[in-house]
C-alpha cells in the first residue's frame, strides 16, 4: 500500500500542511478555513446543477410511468365497454336449445 504522508519540498511556497500537526497562527488558520469554504461553495453549486438534472429525469420517468398506467386503465374501460356492447344483442335473443 502507498504511503499516503505527503513529501518534504524544499520550495517554502510547495509545502504541505497539516493543520493538527503544525503550529500555525491564527490567521493562517482563519485563511485555511475561507479557502475551504469557497471549494465547498464550488462543489455545491457544481452539484446543484447535477442535482436538477437527474431530479427532473426521475421525475420525467414518475410522470410517464403514470400517464402510461392511465392510458392502459382507459384502455381496458374501452375494451369492458365493447365487450358489454357484443354481449347485449345475444342476451336479448330469445333463448333456443342451440345457445
Amino acid at each position: 500500500m502507498a504511503d499516503n504522508t505527503p513529501q518534504k519540498s524544499d520550495a517554502p511556497f510547495a509545502t504541505r500542511v497539516d493543520p493538527l500537526k503544525d503550529d500555525l497562527s491564527e490567521q493562517q488558520k482563519l485563511f485555511i478555513k475561507q479557502i475551504e469554504q469557497e471549494q465547498w461553495k464550488k462543489r455545491t453549486q457544481r452539484m446543484g446543477g447535477r442535482n436538477a438534472v437527474v431530479g427532473l429525469a426521475i421525475g420525467a420517468l414518475v410522470m410517464g410511468i403514470y400517464g402510461f398506467t392511465w392510458y392502459s386503465v382507459s384502455q381496458e374501460h374501452a375494451v369492458n365497454e365493447l365487450d358489454e356492447d357484443a354481449r347485449r344483442p345475444r342476451t336479448q335473443e330469445p333463448k333456443t336449445g342451440a345457445n
